[in-house]
């Protein structure tokens, strides 16, 4: 690296000697399936895309952000049990490792499964798409730390450092609710972040989690810590303990065109005025359906004029449901405790509707409200207890930054 170069960046790996305290591996990293790459008879080595779940992601919506267009693999997915099992488990935060042609064909796909270490991976071989289960990876997870100065755009100074693309891009998602990054740039911004390199039997095979980063743009200062629950939820927060999540999806499903909004209207099927106590969204039959919120099942099943809906009880009186489903996922019932982003069913026209679409309602205590329009609960604070588990995980993420940061004024001083 030339002399040039460190004026504007400084780049940092963890290494044997480093003089932080030993970081807590097993608390912040996920064990990810091992896949086997060979060349195609058709082409090179296949490209490798390691993913975050975002909350309502549908396979369909992984598929079209990693740039996959394999209607063969998305049957098998939806046509196998231990597939489509597999997908009810598919949380936000967690890792999807998939590798892919240069046709946009899926060569393999790693999913995790549940909570535990385990990956679920289907494979396409001669004989045709394949599952398997693996129930102890072999591939590694390292921690990388970079940092680096602002002097035109996000993504040159991350190409400067070394960041790979799917890490600033996860950065711009995370800062993006402060920080407009095509008009707030600054020259002289500074930007630090830790996060995870997967490894392959010792060969790069993909980056994953962002760990913790820090963003100083126009001289204020934005941090970022990930964290992982006592349930085994995942989110971002504020040093502090603040989180960054929404605590309520406003779209349940991957947003198509609202078809009929909130309010008085004239019943397509009474061909009366009547109160429409919810949202709809148009959208084809089979599109999965998700959870707005974590909740418990309150009702799941056939309701007059909703045809097939799905009821959902949340914190301090908030409830939602869910109209005119095709279909349920499978083993949901009354009592079932729901993530955010989880699958509850599948888009429909049961009951009195006129064509497939979701009909959204948002309750507070009872009474319906604009799903567009209500101001929604934030994230629920981290308690006493979990805020002192929170800083005492994380403290070692913070360390790496502010060495990071002391590294970046030494080299600009």
């Amino acid at each position: 690296m030339g002399t040039s170069l460190l004026s504007v960046v400084a780049a940092t790996a963890v290494v044997p000697g480093d003089p932080l305290p030993p970081f807590p591996v097993q608390s912040v990293t996920e064990q990810l399936g091992s896949v086997t790459v060979q060349p195609s008879a058709n082409g090179p080595i296949p490209f490798v895309f390691d993913e975050r779940v975002q909350p309502g992601d549908t396979i369909q919506s992984l598929f079209r952000r990693i740039k996959i267009d394999d209607q063969e693999a998305l049957d098998f997915l939806s046509s196998d049990p231990e597939s489509r099992s597999t997908l009810r488990q598919l949380h936000a935060g967690r890792s999807v490792l998939a590798l892919v042609d240069g046709r946009g064909k899926l060569v393999s796909l790693t999913l995790p499964v549940a909570r535990g270490d385990s990956r679920f991976t289907i494979e396409r071989t001669p004989e045709g798409i394949r599952s398997r289960r693996q129930a102890h990876p072999e591939v590694d997870t390292h921690i990388e730390m970079r940092s680096g100065t602002i002097r035109h755009t996000l993504f040159g100074a991350t190409d400067s450092a070394g960041v790979p693309d799917s890490i600033a891009t996860k950065l711009a998602e995370i800062f993006g609710t402060e920080i407009d990054f095509s008009s707030d740039l600054r020259a002289g911004d500074q930007f630090s972040v830790v996060y995870e390199t997967i490894y392959d039997k010792g060969a790069p095979a993909g980056s994953g989690r962002v760990l913790a980063a820090e963003f100083v743009n126009q001289g204020k200062k934005y941090a970022v810590v990930f964290h992982r629950d006592a349930d085994g939820s995942e989110a971002y927060y504020t040093p502090e303990g603040r989180g960054l999540n929404e605590a309520y999806l406003r779209y349940p499903l991957e947003f198509s065109r609202i078809s009929s909004t909130f309010g008085r209207r004239l019943h397509p099927i009474h061909r009366s005025w009547r109160s429409h106590n919810g949202v709809d969204f148009a959208a084809p039959t089979g599109t999965p359906v998700k959870a707005a919120s974590d909740g418990v099942v309150n009702y799941a099943g056939r309701q007059n004029g909703y045809g097939n809906i799905v009821i959902l009880q949340h914190r301090d009186g908030y409830s939602t449901a869910y109209a005119h489903l095709n279909g349920f996922a499978g083993g949901l019932r009354k009592g079932t405790k729901i993530r955010q982003g989880d699958l509850i069913g599948y888009v429909g026209s049961t009951g009195w509707a006129t064509g497939p679409h979701l009909h959204y309602e948002i309750r507070v205590n009872n009474i319906a409200r604009d799903p567009m329009k209500i101001a929604l609960p934030t994230v629920q604070p981290l308690g006493p207890t979990a805020l002192a588990a929170f800083k005492s995980r994380t403290a070692p993420l913070l360390q790496r930054l502010a060495l990071l940061n002391r590294t970046v004024v030494a080299q600009a001083d």
